[in-house]
């Protein structure tokens, strides 16, 4: 690292935790966001500004006034904007040196397999099931780490898969199947703080995975309900019969 950089990052330097080795892992890591909307907004946010080399962003939206309440990496002014497009351009605001490739597209299943085997972390930030499955499978694949949030209303939930662990269950051990009526903000609301808080715990798991501190929340779900600020980490074992990770798939 230069001088520039040792006095940006001098507040993880002093962390034991993650000290000058840790920060380079950082600066040397990919990371796939995908969905760069209201927990997009505060991961893109928090990996930029702690150093993290590559970004990509993934999402096929435009900005719209009623993202604004919660989607913090945007402002008035990309209203009509491609997401990634709004987003890349604030990120680099806040760090520079972050390379960021900003992909305005939906992946199909071949193009979301291709980034995925391109990055050191994988993050979920989409709000519907079939892209959640879609993205599991393909870290399973691949074997590649991901970190899953999702929240609505006043409720948020997070998770890490690592399929580098045998012991990991993944996001179909906990849902087999979508549910026949899907819930989403758009139709119920949110409240904005609980998406920043789900995704700064989301971006927090990302220097863990990459810089090998602490305990990642593999094996874990993490479940947060702000109207009594309710916190549980509830045990998540793998599911033998699991059609994704299961002893069938070995």
């Amino acid at each position: 690292m230069n001088d520039e950089q040792l006095l940006r990052y001098a507040r993880h330097i002093m962390l034991p935790d993650i000290d000058i080795d840790g920060q380079e892992k950082l600066l040397a890591a990919t990371v796939l966001i995908i969905g760069m909307g209201g927990l997009g907004s505060p991961v893109s946010l928090y990996l930029a500004a702690s150093g993290i080399g590559h970004l990509t962003l993934v999402d096929f939206d435009e900005v719209d006034l009623s993202n604004l309440q919660r989607q913090v990496v945007h402002r008035t002014a990309s209203i009509g904007q491609s997401k990634v497009e709004s987003a890349s351009q604030l990120l680099q605001e806040i760090n520079p040196e972050t390379r960021i490739r900003a992909l305005d597209e939906r992946l199909t299943l071949e193009r979301l397999a291709e980034e995925v085997s391109q990055a050191d972390v994988v993050v979920d930030c989409t709000d519907n099931f079939e892209a959640r499955f879609a993205i599991n499978d393909a870290c399973l694949l691949a074997g590649k780490p991901l970190v899953s949030g999702a929240a609505v209303r006043m409720e948020g939930q997070l998770m890490v898969v690592d399929p580098r662990l045998p012991q990991s269950a993944c996001y179909r051990c906990l849902y087999a199947d979508a549910p026949e009526i899907e819930i989403n903000c758009a139709e119920t609301g949110i409240a904005a703080p609980v998406v920043g808080t789900i995704g700064t715990l989301q971006a927090m798991e990302v220097l863990k995975l990459i810089a090998g501190f602490g305990e990642p929340l593999v094996g874990y779900l993490l479940t947060y309900d702000a109207r009594y600020t309710d916190w549980r980490k509830l045990k998540l074992p793998k599911n033998p019969g699991c059609p994704a990770c299961g002893e069938q798939q070995a």
